[in-house]
């Protein structure tokens, strides 16, 4: 029951603050304001929900380190998304114009923070967490990775090559990225470092969800296996590549450190919960 507890109250606060976000799309100072509000809200809401219903510190949240460990991830997701730009940029396929919208940028920021907080606290810290005690890291990185890919079929302009997609180079890698740190805040900084390079810098779509203008007005063009297409270049055969490429680093560290899990047997299960080297 502790998974659907959890589960619906995360759910609650994305939603509720999905919807507030959304009816202010067009004001970007107070899509920043509720798109923030919504995040911090999670967090807080994550806390007491786990605290209650597993009866321990929250330790994948913790208030120590949550700054450094938020900010690399929001920087190596940014360089990641990058990279990915610089090799559409080298074959021609993205092209800069000229200066976009900064107040369009400001209200990303908001959006981009909700969603980042929300989808991580959901599907890596509920979901892959609690799957993760009973088969171990290996299954519940796929089942958990391909929930997500599954999950983004339901956005504009999706596809099924989308889906497979966004489950390696996000599910996939957000997921490596909690198993090497035992921590909520890289996978969140790093969600929201791709998102906001996407969108309020390089201002391309975002899981073809018609994003706004960000600081530069881009444009992508040529094969869709490049580009991405409407879906935008998480769609892309670089992203899935650098996707690929991060998990298997974020694996191997947390080989490393003693950080993967193997699968329970049923005799276990009774047993008191999976002791993770932090």
């Amino acid at each position: 029951m502790r998974l659907v507890w959890q589960l619906a109250a995360v759910a609650a606060v994305a939603f509720i603050g999905g919807r507030s976000v959304a009816a202010v799309q067009g004001n970007p100072w107070l899509t920043l304001v509720l798109g923030t509000l919504t995040a911090v809200l999670s967090v807080a809401v994550y806390r007491k929900v786990v605290r209650r219903t597993e009866q321990r510190p929250v330790t994948e949240l913790a208030r120590e380190g949550a700054v450094s460990a938020a900010g690399r991830g929001l920087l190596t997701g940014a360089a990641i998304f990058g990279a990915v730009i610089a090799n559409l940029a080298f074959l021609g396929s993205y092209e800069v114009k000229g200066a976009g919208s900064a107040t369009g940028a400001v209200g990303l920021i908001g959006f981009m923070a909700a969603a980042a907080a929300t989808e991580e606290l959901i599907f890596r810290g509920v979901l892959f967490r609690i799957i993760e005690e009973r088969t171990g890291t290996w299954i519940a990185l796929t089942l958990t990775g391909v929930l997500f890919g599954m999950v983004h079929l339901f956005n504009p302009h999706a596809d099924l090559w989308g889906a497979v997609a966004i489950a390696i180079e996000a599910g996939a890698m957000l997921a490596a990225a909690y198993a090497a740190t035992r921590s909520l805040w890289l996978p969140i900084g790093l969600h929201f470092g791709w998102n906001f390079a996407a969108s309020a810098i390089f201002s391309t779509e975002v899981s073809g969800n018609g994003t706004p203008q960000g600081l530069l007005d881009a444009s992508t063009s040529g094969p869709v296996l490049i580009t991405g297409g409407d879906f935008g270049p998480e769609g892309s055969v670089y992203s899935v590549l650098f996707g690929v490429l991060a998990t298997a680093v974020f694996l191997r560290l947390a080989h490393r450190r003693g950080r993967l899990l193997p699968r329970r047997r049923p005799a276990d299960r009774a047993d008191a919960p999976t002791t993770i080297p932090r």
